[in-house]
């Protein structure tokens, strides 16, 4: 039996993999440890195969937020995750463990351009656009610093996760397609992942107790006026596509301000290299040999 800890209760990603996981009985145990306040340090960790960190803050307008809750990401998103991996590290007393960390495709900024289409492969460089993404950035490079031959690394960079009851961008996708009639036909292209796909391939993350930085995606791009069109259907509605106008929403892309900050990230093309599609692959990157940050 595979013993994996979920450091952080309630959470999407963490609720949806515990539930995915219960398909295979008794062959794993699953324990879920919430991380508000002080008590969670207390627990022994020594017990479990892997821990599975999906502790953190997002879905915020960046735009619009305090110093003092900027502050609060670095806490949460990346200090955090960092005493947790230590105190695995520590409570382990040099036995084999795996740790995954929940990262994001964040970390490359969040341009997109009507225009140009961006693809993100192993060499392309983080470079965060606000502090959601840094403090994602910031807690790679310090977990990097504590992994070794016995204390596994994988740090796990998705692009949108959708899914029932998913969060953030992939709702305000179903809000628009419970209200608009007409949506743009824009060909752009995105990298998503469905939340069963993650689950499946953190199994095989954890199967594996694998080291590196992986970059899950759908085996297929999204456009995205043909996922507003899904999931108007799934809601019993029908949304008439049209291309007609498609010129000049190219050009609002061109636009300063918020008119074109909006367009540029409805109908911007940000994919991953289409290569690592197999679940079961190793990582592009593996960091025992090779730090995230060079």
């Amino acid at each position: 039996m595979k013993r994996i800890l979920i450091t952080g209760a309630n959470s999407y990603i963490g609720t949806s993999f515990e539930n995915w996981m219960k398909q295979f009985g008794d062959e794993y145990q699953i324990d879920t440890l919430d991380m508000h306040g002080d008590l969670w340090k207390a627990k022994d960790f020594s017990h479990y195969e892997s821990v599975f960190h999906v502790a953190g803050i997002a879905h915020a307008d960046v735009s619009k937020v305090s110093e003092e809750t900027k502050q609060l990401y670095y806490k949460v998103n990346c200090d955090l995750a960092v005493e947790t991996a230590q105190k695995y590290k520590n409570d382990l007393n040099g036995r084999i463990g795996q740790f995954i960390y929940m990262s994001s495709i964040i970390i490359y900024g969040e341009e997109t351009n009507i225009n140009k289409k961006r693809v993100i492969t192993p060499e392309t460089e983080p470079s965060p656009s606000n502090f959601y993404g840094d403090s994602k950035w910031q807690a790679e490079k310090q977990l990097t610093l504590l992994q070794s031959e016995n204390f596994h690394l994988a740090i796990i960079r998705p692009p949108m996760i959708y899914g029932p009851n998913s969060k953030g961008n992939y709702q305000q996708l179903v809000k628009i397609a419970n209200k608009l009639p007409i949506f743009p036909n824009i060909k752009n292209e995105r990298s998503m992942l469905n939340i069963d796909r993650l689950c499946e391939f953190i199994k095989f993350r954890i199967d594996s107790s694998d080291n590196g930085v992986f970059f899950p995606q759908d085996e297929n791009y999204v456009r995205t006026s043909y996922m507003v069109r899904d999931l108007a259907l799934e809601s019993g509605k029908k949304i008439y596509l049209f291309s007609w106008l498609n010129w000049f929403i190219y050009l609002l892309g061109y636009f300063p301000g918020k008119i074109g900050k909006l367009v540029n990230k409805a109908f911007g093309s940000l994919v991953y290299d289409n290569l690592n599609n197999d679940l079961k692959s190793n990582s592009v990157r593996d960091t025992s040999k090779r730090s995230v940050g060079n």
